[in-house]
């Protein structure tokens, strides 16, 4: 049994069954409907349940184990934060009472209570580089894209600033580094492998760039990769080496779904990268870049689009939808985040 959440940009749908088996995985609710979501984190281990970043009306949290869909409401949470813009999260896989947030514009806030309170950790925009961040629709400002905690060294913290910098700090944010030799620029989505100490992945607006020494250099396997701009980014739990990401040409291509190409690509070990097509996956014209989110199980990867959510046993080879009998309005939509929990 599993329990899914799939943001999409203007509602939360939860799920809840065993999508191995037909209809097993059922829609269950839908949660803050009309709000802009921007992004979703939790735990498997969360105490305090799922989180949820909207960019105009701030933070919100479950209440009571978050395995539960249908019976779960979430209540906003009263913060402090520069502004009520979201737009990042990330939960401690050491401690799940450590939590992470970011913000447009961008700033990093940590909270060690499971959200309850929260001190802003600071530094960011003092570094050289921030005055030349800025996200091109609102180019008077940025925002902090992903945050990523590293799985062996809790105090390690990965950020992505779109567009303009992979930050990291190794003191939990006492102290910031930028720009590594061979980082990108637009990160969008990072990555860690409890499996691969110092391995950190990133889907980048750039291009696609993975490192083996906790983000202070990065190298650019490119081969094969046919559209760079890339999105969605899921790493086998089983194997640090094989990755998938969503990506398409360009910003356009990748959201606006009347104008929307985008793809699915998988890399294996060290050969090329390979478009995944005709699968069961919607990919190509009219379809908007996916997210994805992976479980402990071996080749377990789901994918989230503008046509519905699926998921795959054998880390893309095939792919079989769980839900694609969209409310009206989804079929135009980007969607923002999606969760994975056992029962």
């Amino acid at each position: 049994m599993r329990t899914l959440y799939a943001a999409m940009r203007d509602r939360l749908r939860c799920y809840a069954g065993d999508e191995s088996e037909p209809g097993g995985m059922s829609h269950a609710t839908t949660r803050l409907e009309g709000h802009t979501i921007e992004c979703l984190a939790a735990s498997r281990a969360a105490p305090k349940g799922v989180f949820v970043g909207t960019f105009e009306d701030g933070l919100y949290r479950t209440r009571g184990r978050a395995t539960e869909p249908s019976e779960r409401e979430f209540e906003r949470l009263e913060t402090d934060f520069v502004s009520e813009a979201v737009t990042a999260l990330a939960v401690s896989p050491r401690d799940p009472n450590v939590v992470y947030a970011g913000t447009e514009p961008s700033r990093v806030y940590r909270s060690t209570d499971g959200g309850d309170t929260w001190t802003h950790l600071e530094g960011l925009t003092d570094l050289p580089s921030a005055d030349e961040w800025a996200f091109p629709p609102r180019p008077h400002t940025h925002h902090v894209r992903w945050l990523e905690v590293d799985p062996f060294d809790p105090d390690r913290l990965y950020v992505g600033i779109e567009a303009g910098a992979f930050v990291l700090s190794p003191d939990g944010g006492k102290t910031w580094r930028e720009r590594p030799e061979g980082s990108r620029r637009d990160n969008h989505t990072l990555a860690t492998h409890g499996d691969r100490e110092g391995r950190v992945y990133t889907a980048a607006g750039d291009g696609y760039a993975v490192s083996d020494d906790g983000g202070d250099s990065w190298r650019r396997p490119q081969d094969g990769l046919g559209h760079t701009y890339c999105w969605g980014l899921a790493v086998d739990p089983a194997d640090p080496d094989a990755v998938i990401v969503s990506s398409a040409s360009g910003a356009r291509t990748a959201h606006t779904a009347e104008r929307a190409d985008s793809y699915v690509y998988r890399r294996l070990d060290d050969e090329p990268w390979e478009r995944l097509e005709g699968r069961g996956l919607p990919t190509g014209e009219g379809v908007v870049r996916a997210v994805f989110e992976t479980t402990d199980a071996d080749g377990v990867v789901y994918a989230l689009n503008n046509r519905g959510l699926f998921h795959s046993e054998d880390f893309g080879d095939s792919w079989a939808a769980i839900d694609t009998d969209w409310e009206d309005g989804l079929e135009v939509q980007a969607p923002r985040g999606l969760v994975a929990l056992p029962n």
